[in-house]
């Protein structure tokens, strides 16, 4: 059964919940965090502390690789997992191997396509083996979930951090617009897994979900934004869901021909002055 990283582990008497709880409470961070660093859906992982979900081998080996605790520990001697095939010692990368996979997937994913990239290719770039990157991650729709996640809650922590520091609504908006604006290697990257994520949503329900997901959560981010500048008297008043869908589906139209036209046609710069003087003619107070 251990030899199958997706397959679902028993625990009958709630003793493997309670070793993996135990181990990650040592951790002395959020759970939320805890999904963060193992990329996980944070609902999965508070279903499965709670027993409402069972726990795959490849998200114990996940959880013990950020606790530090032995895997076959956590599973109990009965259920110990087959290690990956070994390729001689390879050093475990700061943030742990299953972060490093999911680096990678995202940069080949960018580069090459989802259905470009292999998993011999993300083995390779981390230096590891397929069978290690199986240990971590079973199947290809996995991997995409893992690497949409990623880079979800990169770019959350980011909105974060600008937010807090912006002076008022006008400024927090403009930092959203910043961060959206594809001018960086990283966020062009992340854009480019976004369009393979937007084909792969319209074929797999379970990316599908994920897309919902952070799209509520992305215009629930510009709503709440409108909502303090009108309150502020930065902003007119208007719509608050119905401006963020508007402005939202701006942004995405303009990143999709900055990164699909020839650099001398529609380029950051282009899509920057035309978000702002969106803001300026749709959205700031007169």
């Amino acid at each position: 059964m251990t030899d199958d990283p997706a397959a679902r582990v028993p625990d009958e008497a709630g003793a493997l919940t309670e070793r993996v709880r135990q181990a990650i409470d040592g951790l002395g961070c959020s759970r939320r965090e805890v999904a963060r660093r193992i990329v996980m859906d944070p609902s999965k992982l508070s279903r499965s502390l709670n027993g409402g979900r069972r726990f795959t081998v490849a998200e114990i080996v996940r959880i013990a690789d950020i606790t530090g605790v032995d895997a076959g520990r956590l599973l109990g001697p009965a259920q110990r997992p087959a290690p990956p095939a070994a390729t001689g010692p390879v050093a475990v990368p700061d943030g742990g191997r299953p972060l490093q996979i999911v680096r990678e997937t995202v940069r080949l994913i960018a580069e090459h396509g989802f259905h470009g990239v292999r998993v011999a290719d993300i083995a390779a770039a981390c230096g590891t083996s397929t069978a290690a990157v199986h240990y971590h991650f079973p199947g290809r729709d996995e991997l995409l979930e893992a690497a949409v996640r990623w880079c979800m809650d990169e770019d959350t922590a980011r909105r974060a951090a600008g937010l807090a520091t912006a002076a008022d609504a006008r400024g927090e908006l403009l930092h959203l617009i910043a961060l959206q604006t594809p001018r960086t290697d990283q966020q062009r990257r992340q854009w480019l897994v976004w369009l393979d994520l937007w084909a792969q949503a319209a074929r797999s329900t379970a990316i599908g979900r994920l897309h919902e997901h952070y799209y509520r959560q992305w215009r629930t981010t510009v709503a709440d934004v409108l909502r303090r500048g009108i309150d502020q008297g930065v902003f007119r008043d208007l719509d608050p869901e119905f401006t963020a869908l508007r402005l939202t589906a701006l942004i995405d139209g303009l990143a999709t021909q900055v990164l699909a036209t020839a650099p001398d046609s529609t380029g950051p710069d282009t899509m920057h002055d035309a978000l702002l003087a969106f803001v300026a003619s749709e959205v700031t107070a007169d």
